[in-house]
């Protein structure tokens, strides 16, 4: 079968024609003028945000409206070459091999008026590291690492873990901090932060707005505030921009991004995989999911359901991250191999024809749900009962996260992670460790490396890490690797801005000015 020229026959009628867009368009319209008026920017994501407490700003769903604008960080990691830089924390020192001391930014405030001093950081610290609330970044970007403060003064900290952490200040540029009056047993949906924009109101499936924090202590942003709205069409959303009615959409897909004056392309640092549940037969076997990765054509998709700008994937980082495995090489495209290795599957007792789910995210990427149909259709062709259920955010999160459910089949998983941060340990844990809460493997040797990572430096961290890179994919085989993924936003002429490897997961409001 040519997967180049394949026909996704009713599904083809989603990729809307620019009239047809532009009319959709002209029918949401909501008082663009007095918006613009206000100096007020509009952006068109593709789906609507599953919550915004601050806790889960590295979520990118959470973070484009977040992080940075709403909740800061003690430090802020530069996309660009990822070094750290100051935020809320102004100087940083290590105290020994498991303390690091942070002075604090004097003359900042909370949105609700409540100070910003040690005390109250140290309480939104504590708040995220909580095993209790269902903290993305703590599971995420800390793994088994256990973390404390003490107040040393009012406006210095010291954060402590319980093994050598090298690179803790990198780590502390994914906590996003939140008033001392939030909730501490619950996740919110009004957070309260630092930012230079503050919560106004979310009305739900509409819109959610942010507004300028005039009690800010940077810079005074030039945008007054924020007005967020969510359409699933990549073709509405650009249509949306080039009317008028929308000032960006940070995602649009490939066949959209036709308007050189006002499209972006960058490399996102988003990885996209199939992560496959090990623990369910058929997949439990070796054979089955290494003939799931022969029966894929890579190329296939590239430059046409993708951007021909994609890069083949082996690994979770990209290769500018600390760790990434350049050794490891890209499985070809081998259906036959694929069908030898379920005929020896079967022939040894592995239940070859159980179904299997490939459980899809609506909207994750960019025709990420045509993609999971070829995909489908390249597995079924090699002997595999594949089925395809797709999901909005909210439902697809419950495959994601632990706890699984016990009833559940042989699952694949369409995913997409994000990694600018420079450094692998905010990938690793969590998606392979045993204890790791998005994790579907557990491998005792590989974990006892893990743990051996994270508390080495340079050249020694650098090749553990690309060690267990190598078992994740030449030992254990527990993903079918997809792409590197390319990024297309488009920016109306209303506004300067310039799209970074970081727009996909935050989208700073502060850079922001108007032409």
């Amino acid at each position: 079968m040519n997967f180049k020229n394949f026909s996704f026959g009713k599904y083809s009628n989603r990729w809307l024609t620019g009239a047809a867009a532009v009319a959709v368009v002209f029918g949401m319209t909501a008082n663009l003028q007095t918006v613009q008026a206000q100096k007020i920017v509009t952006v068109v994501l593709s789906e609507e945000p599953e919550g915004l407490d601050g806790c889960n700003a590295n979520r990118s769903t959470v973070g484009r409206v977040a992080k940075q604008n709403i909740v800061e960080t003690l430090t802020a990691i530069d996309p660009k070459d990822g070094a750290i830089t100051p935020r809320l924390a102004t100087s940083w020192t290590k105290m020994s091999e498991n303390t690091w001391r942070f002075e604090l930014r004097k003359g900042v405030s909370f949105h609700d008026g409540a100070p910003f001093n040690a005390e109250t950081a140290a309480k939104a610290i504590s708040r995220t590291m909580d095993s209790k609330l269902d903290c993305e970044t703590r599971t995420k970007s800390f793994g088994d690492i256990k973390l404390t403060t003490k107040v040393v003064g009012s406006h210095t900290l010291d954060i402590s873990v319980n093994k050598p952490a090298p690179i803790l200040p990198t780590r502390m540029g994914v906590v996003s901090l939140s008033s001392p009056n939030t909730p501490l047993d619950k996740l919110v949906l009004n957070p309260i932060g630092t930012g230079p924009y503050k919560f106004d109101k979310w009305t739900p499936g509409q819109e959610i707005i942010l507004t300028r924090f005039d009690g800010y202590w940077g810079k005074k942003p030039v945008v007054e505030g924020a007005r967020y709205i969510w359409r699933s069409e990549s073709t509405v959303r650009a249509a949306m921009v080039k009317v008028g009615e929308a000032d960006i959409a940070p995602n649009i897909a490939v066949q959209d991004a036709t308007d050189p004056t006002m499209d972006f392309s960058y490399p996102n640092s988003e990885t996209t995989r199939l992560r496959i549940d090990v623990t369910r037969p058929p997949l439990n076997d070796k054979r089955v999911r290494l003939a799931l990765n022969y029966a894929f054509d890579r190329d296939a998709l590239r430059g046409s359901i993708l951007s021909k700008d994609i890069e083949h994937a082996t690994q979770i980082v990209v290769p500018s991250i600390n760790g990434h495995n350049p050794a490891l090489k890209v499985r070809a495209y081998d259906p036959a191999k694929a069908r030898k290795l379920i005929a020896e599957a079967k022939a040894a007792g592995v239940p070859v024809d159980k179904e299997i789910v490939i459980i899809g995210r609506t909207n994750i990427y960019p025709n990420g749900t045509e993609a999971m149909e070829a995909m489908m259709a390249m597995f079924q062709s090699v002997g595999l009962n594949v089925k395809l259920r797709m999901m909005e955010v909210g439902s697809w999160l419950k495959y994601l996260t632990k706890p699984y459910d016990a009833n559940r089949g042989a699952i694949l998983l369409q995913a997409q992670h994000d990694n600018n941060n420079g450094d692998a340990v905010f990938s690793i844990f969590n998606k392979y460790a045993c204890g790791g809460a998005q994790s579907s493997t557990c491998d005792k040797p590989m974990d006892a490396l893990i743990s051996k990572a994270a508390t080495q430096s340079g050249v020694q961290r650098r090749d553990a890490w690309r060690e267990v890179n190598r078992i994740i994919y030449e030992d254990l085989a527990a993903d079918v690797w997809m792409y590197h993924m390319v990024g297309y936003s488009r920016v109306g002429s209303r506004i300067n801005f310039t799209p970074s490897i970081s727009t996909n997961s935050e989208l700073h409001l502060e850079e922001m000015t108007f032409k």
